[in-house]
C-alpha cells in the first residue's frame, strides 16, 4: 500500500501537475527561468510525496516543501511562461528571472544540506540520549490562561465585535487605525492570538494527564473558551489566510488528527490539497465588494495573481543587492529590535517588503519578503548560503523532538502544533511582522514548562536500544509504523536515532 500510495503522488505531483502546466500555460518566451523553478516544483513534489506517505509529521519540513512548491514552483513557473506576473510587482526585468531562479534553488540546495547533516549527526552519535517529555506546569497553565484571555479581551474591546464579523478590509483599516505602527500593531494583535493558542494546547495536555473528572471537566471548558475566544478573532472571514490556517491547524492538531500514522497521513493530504485547490478562492467571500471566484483553468488563479509575489520579491531584491544598496544586517536588526520605539530610533528600518516597494517605486506596498529576499538585503548571496543551511540544521532538529513530542505530549507537542505552520508565513515574509508574533509563541512556550523536565537520560549503546519507540502510536488498523528515514541516507530506520 505505501509503495502504490507513492508512486500515485509521484505521478500527480512530481508529473502529472507539471506536464499540465506545460500543456496549459503558453509559453511567451519571457525568459527561459521557468525551467529552473519547473525543475524546484519537482524535487517539492518529491519531497512532499516522501513526507505524507510515510505518515510521519516532519512538519517544519513539510511547510517547507509544500510552500516552495506552490510558491517558488507553479506560481513562478506559469506567471513566467505566460508573461503575467503578479500585478503587484509589475516592471520585473526578465534579465533578472533566472538570477531570481537560481537564488531560489540556491537556497533549497543549502536547506537540503543542513538537513542532511542534522541527520548525519543523528546516525553517527554512538550513544544514544532518550528525552524525557518537557511536561506542564499547571500553576503556569492557569496563569497563561488568565492573561491570554485578558489580553484577547483587550484586543476585541479596542477593534469593537462587528469588525470580526465584517469583510477582511474592514478589520485590517480598524487594525490600522488602532495602532498605525505596524510592528507595534503586528505585537498587539499577535498578543489577542497565540498567548490564548499555547493555554488551549497546554489546558488539552493537563486534561490528558488529569486523574479526577472535576479537573478534566474544567480544563476542558477552559479549552473550548479559549477555542471560541480564538475563533472570534481569527477567523476564515476577518483574518489573513496564514494566521487562520495557523490557528486551525494547530486546534486539528490538539483534536489529534496526527494521532497515528494512517491520521498523518490524511492529514497532510488534506494540507496540500487546502493550499492548491482552497487557499486561492478563499478570498472570493472576504472582501468588501463580496468578489467572486473567477477560476476559468487551474493555473489561471496563479496568473497575475498578487498573492504570488514571492519569486518577484526576490527579482528585486537581487536588483537591490546589485545596485549596492545593501547595509549588512540592517534590515536583521530591525526585526530583531522590533519592539524599540522609532521615537527611540528614528531611522528604524522598515518592513522588508515595504522598502522593496519604496525602492522600486510601486503605490502598493503591502508585499510579500520571503525569506531568500530577506537574506539577500541583509548580506547578499553568502546570506542566502548561511540562512538556509540554519534553517535545514534547525528544521532537521525541531523535527526530530517534535516527531516525539506529539506521543509523549508536553510543551513541545504544542510546540509542534503552532510552530511548523507558522513557516509559512516566515517563508513569505516579511521578517519584521513575523519576528513580534513568533517570539511571543515562544515565551508563552517557555513559560508553561515545567522546570527541570527536560534532562536527558543516557542510554548505553551496549544496551538494547529503546530510543526507537514510534513517535506515532501503532496504527492498530494496518499494524505498522513508518521504518524509513524520509529521504534519509542508505534508507536506514530513522526511528532508533531520533534523540
Amino acid at each position: 500500500m505505501h509503495w502504490v500510495l507513492l508512486v500515485m503522488s509521484f505521478s500527480v505531483l512530481s508529473v502529472g501537475l507539471p506536464a499540465f502546466l506545460i500543456a496549459d500555460v503558453e509559453d511567451v518566451a519571457r525568459s527561459e527561468a521557468w525551467i529552473v523553478t519547473l525543475a524546484i516544483m519537482v524535487w517539492a513534489g518529491v519531497r512532499l510525496s516522501l513526507l505524507w506517505v510515510a505518515g510521519l509529521p516532519r512538519l517544519f519540513d513539510f511547510f517547507f516543501w509544500l510552500f516552495t512548491y506552490i510558491f517558488m514552483g507553479i506560481a513562478p513557473t506559469a506567471q513566467i511562461r505566460s508573461g503575467l506576473t503578479s500585478t503587484t510587482t509589475p516592471g520585473v526585468d526578465p534579465g533578472l528571472d533566472l538570477p531570481a531562479a537560481g537564488v531560489v534553488a540556491l537556497g533549497i540546495v543549502c536547506y537540503e544540506i543542513g538537513r542532511l547533516a542534522w541527520m548525519q549527526r543523528e546516525h553517527v552519535r554512538r550513544r544514544r540520549e532518550q528525552l524525557k517529555p518537557r511536561t506542564i506546569s499547571k500553576w503556569r497553565t492557569m496563569t497563561l490562561f488568565f492573561v491570554a484571555m485578558a489580553l484577547s479581551a483587550f484586543v476585541v474591546a479596542r477593534l469593537g465585535v462587528t469588525i470580526f464579523q465584517g469583510s477582511r478590509d474592514g478589520a485590517a483599516a480598524a487594525r490600522a487605525a488602532a495602532w498605525p505602527d505596524p510592528a507595534v500593531r503586528s505585537l498587539i494583535y499577535a498578543s489577542g492570538i497565540y498567548p490564548m493558542v499555547v493555554a488551549v494546547g497546554a489546558m488539552i495536555q493537563w486534561r490528558r494527564s488529569s486523574r479526577t473528572p472535576l479537573s478534566r471537566q474544567l480544563t476542558l471548558a477552559a479549552a473550548i473558551a479559549g477555542t471560541c475566544v480564538l475563533l472570534l478573532i481569527v477567523n476564515p472571514v476577518t483574518s489573513a489566510r496564514y494566521s487562520f490556517g495557523t490557528i486551525a491547524f494547530a486546534l486539528a492538531v490538539y483534536a489529534g488528527v496526527l494521532a497515528n500514522q494512517r491520521r498523518a497521513r490524511i492529514a497532510m493530504l488534506a494540507v496540500i490539497a487546502g493550499f492548491l485547490f482552497v487557499f486561492p478562492l478563499a478570498d472570493a467571500f472576504r472582501r468588501v465588494d463580496g468578489g467572486v471566484a473567477t477560476r476559468t483553468g487551474f493555473f489561471t488563479e496563479y496568473l497575475s495573481n498578487p498573492d504570488y509575489d514571492a519569486f518577484w520579491q526576490v527579482a528585486n531584491s537581487i536588483s537591490f543587492w546589485v545596485d549596492g544598496l545593501v547595509v549588512p544586517l540592517r534590515q536583521f536588526a530591525g526585526s530583531v529590535l522590533f519592539w524599540v520605539p522609532r521615537a527611540l530610533w528614528a531611522d528604524k528600518p522598515t518592513d522588508t517588503g515595504i522598502m522593496l516597494a519604496e525602492y522600486r517605486g510601486y503605490s502598493f506596498d503591502n508585499l510579500s519578503a520571503p525569506i531568500w529576499a530577506e537574506a539577500i538585503v541583509n548580506g547578499g548571496i553568502i546570506a542566502v548560503v548561511l540562512a538556509f543551511l540554519a534553517f535545514g540544521l534547525g528544521a532537521r532538529a525541531m523535527d526530530s523532538r517534535i516527531v516525539v513530542a506529539l506521543r509523549i505530549s508536553g510543551s513541545w507537542a504544542i510546540a509542534g502544533a503552532i510552530l511548523p505552520v507558522f513557516t509559512t508565513i516566515l517563508l513569505r515574509g516579511s521578517l519584521l511582522q513575523a519576528t513580534g508574533p513568533l517570539l511571543l509563541t515562544v515565551a508563552c512556550l517557555v513559560f508553561v514548562s515545567a522546570r527541570g523536565a527536560d534532562e536527558h537520560e543516557t542510554v548505553d549503546s551496549s544496551a538494547p536500544n529503546l530510543s526507537g519507540v514510534s513517535a506515532i502510536p501503532v496504527d492498530r488498523a494496518s499494524q505498522s509504523i513508518p521504518q524509513t528515514d524520509i529521504g534519509g541516507p542508505s534508507g536506514r530506520s530513522e526511528l532508533g536515532d531520533i534523540e
